[in-house]
């Protein structure tokens, strides 16, 4: 069975799908289109996914256009190492958690990186009304980060129990973009808060090396960083 995952390197959800693959220590084609050229809006891809979103999973006539949907697809095709547990204590556990984490982690995430990365926010902006929807955006994103810390503090090794889940799989790439924004942009991220962030949230920081260091994680890397 061939699996082929079309998605834009980067993309939390597309991020998504690959970091179950490789929990599940599954193996896929991978089509990358390039967000700068807008071929996720274009043909051939816009006839596979009307919507023009990514990700989309092609399997032997099967098409799948939500991350979600594909990572259950995923589990049920394939149920070795489990992506939704293998109890219904488990799966109550890991379902809540991904689907808090999919509503309000990816919007907190959203609407602080996208001006971050895409709408030139600067230092510059200060004592702007940008300024100040910007700070609001990076409190929102700071309090989610740290329910995630808190959720870790009993000792657990992951989101969701002592293996990787979908809970992991959708809530790494929020936190790694958080980090790589504090990479490529230092000084704004360190007076928006968080330099001191990184520094407090011990059990997330511990989390993400955690998640890292899965087999295959490494892999899902944007090439481009």
């Amino acid at each position: 069975m061939t699996l082929t995952l079309t998605t834009i390197s980067g993309s939390p959800r597309g991020w998504r799908v690959l970091l179950g693959l490789a929990f599940k220590r599954l193996t896929t084609e991978i089509k990358e289109l390039k967000l700068s050229e807008n071929e996720h809006k274009t043909e051939p891809f816009i006839s596979l996914n009307p919507r023009g979103t990514v990700p989309v999973m092609e399997s032997d006539g099967t098409v799948l256009r939500d991350s979600m949907a594909i990572l259950a697809w995923l589990d049920r095709k394939f149920p070795e190492h489990p992506l939704f547990g293998s109890t219904d204590q488990e799966a109550a556990e890991i379902w809540q958690t991904t689907m808090e984490c999919r509503q309000y982690l990816r919007q907190a995430a959203a609407d602080f990186l996208t001006p971050v990365f895409f709408g030139g926010a600067s230092l510059d902006d200060k004592n702007t009304p940008k300024w100040e929807s910007l700070t609001s955006a990076a409190e929102t994103m700071q309090s989610e980060m740290t329910l995630l810390d808190s959720k870790l503090s009993d000792g657990r090794l992951f989101l969701a129990g002592t293996k990787p889940s979908a809970a992991d799989a959708v809530s790494w790439p929020e936190v790694r973009l958080v980090q790589r924004a504090s990479e490529t942009k230092p000084d704004l991220m360190a007076e928006l808060g968080f330099a001191e962030l990184a520094n407090t949230l011990d059990h997330l920081g511990a989390w993400k090396q955690r998640v890292f260091d899965c087999p295959g994680v490494e892999a899902t890397m944007p090439g481009h960083w």
